[in-house]
């Protein structure tokens, strides 16, 4: 076995150790303190009444719903930072998480909801769907950095435009209360059900983007040299527009916006995987699942009445760093 090879593997086990740890530490925190044991006997459904309610019912889907979230964005992020060759692209500043929240509250606005579970997350989907094939279409092929962000601004303004023009409209005061749901991001309040109806295809999406690993490596030597080793470029596009779709569509179906993830997490581990797209994916996934949880974590922490929303925590978090970002990648044109 290779040294890469061997890193790689030594560090998934590293991030998933994280990840195990966050999970564990997201179900002994909230407002209601529990002793290990409480919580061991929560979770099989046993022991004190109170103590099954609290972990089965309110920490554990917030807790597992924070580590698929997040598992997605960070691998959505990996795969279109390695299909658009550009490290600043991420689904929530390209206006793929915005396309998908529009898709929702479409959804919400005419009532629709109501008609089938299946509905809010599928609207999700393909808003999101939508969002990356404008993107693709608008940017095109090996794009700069500059078209690459004028492309998500354009399509984030049409999805707020669109969006706003839905909460202007809306008939109740309820409407425009989930349609900020949608808007702001959060995991409070979401059930095993929701996590059900969302990770089958989150799960599609992750095995769509695995699939185009030795693709993505193949894409950064340039298109032409990728087709010249047999790369069905068709193929890849479809699959990795399909997988990102999925991916972030069924997650701000349940979880709303959050943005920032993908970008932040992708351009931290990159370096421990000798910048190689193909290592990144998995890699991005993990660290987006514990950067979620931990945010989460800081947003139960954090005193504030309502409780702040993680969406907007995250804004707060990865605006600086795409800021930062910017300036670092001017530096390195000149």
């Amino acid at each position: 076995m290779t040294a890469p090879r061997m890193a790689t593997i030594l560090l998934h086990g590293a991030l998933s150790s994280v990840v195990a740890g966050l999970l564990a530490w997201n179900l002994s925190q909230g407002y209601v303190p529990l002793p290990l044991i409480d919580i061991w006997s929560g979770l099989l459904g046993g022991g004190d009444e109170q103590a099954v309610l609290i972990v089965r019912e309110i920490r554990l889907p917030r807790a597992l719903l924070g580590m698929v979230v997040g598992f997605s964005l960070g691998i959505a992020g990996a795969a279109l930072q390695g299909l658009l060759r550009n490290p600043l692209a991420e689904p929530g500043l390209l206006g793929i998480t915005s396309m998908a929240g529009l898709g929702a509250v479409i959804v919400i606005y005419f009532g629709w909801a109501e008609l089938s579970a299946y509905l809010l997350p599928g609207a999700g989907m393909i808003g999101a769907f939508i969002a990356v094939g404008l993107l693709f279409i608008l940017s095109g092929r090996e794009a700069s950095v500059l078209t690459v962000i004028l492309a998500g601004v354009a399509i984030n303004s049409l999805a707020i435009a669109l969006t706003s023009l839905a909460m202007n409209l809306a008939p109740s005061p309820w409407a425009v209360t989930e349609m900020l749901f949608w808007i702001m991001g959060s995991l409070k309040d979401r059930s095993l059900t929701d996590i059900g109806l969302s990770l089958p295809f989150m799960a599609v999406g992750w095995l769509l983007l695995l699939s185009c690993a030795r693709a993505l490596d193949a894409l950064t030597l340039g298109e032409e040299t990728a087709h010249s080793l047999g790369i069905n470029l068709t193929g890849v596009h479809l699959r990795l527009i399909g997988g990102t779709a999925l991916c972030v569509g069924a997650g701000v179906a349940v979880a709303g916006s959050i943005a920032f993830v993908g970008l932040v997490v992708p351009h931290l581990l990159r370096p421990l995987v000798g910048h190689r797209p193909s290592r990144l994916l998995i890699v991005s996934g993990l660290g987006g699942a514990a950067l979620t949880m931990l945010a989460d974590m800081a947003v139960r922490g954090i005193v504030t009445n309502p409780e702040m929303n993680l969406g907007v925590f995250t804004a707060l978090i990865g605006a600086p760093f795409f800021l930062y970002l910017i300036l670092k990648t001017r530096r390195s044109m000149r």
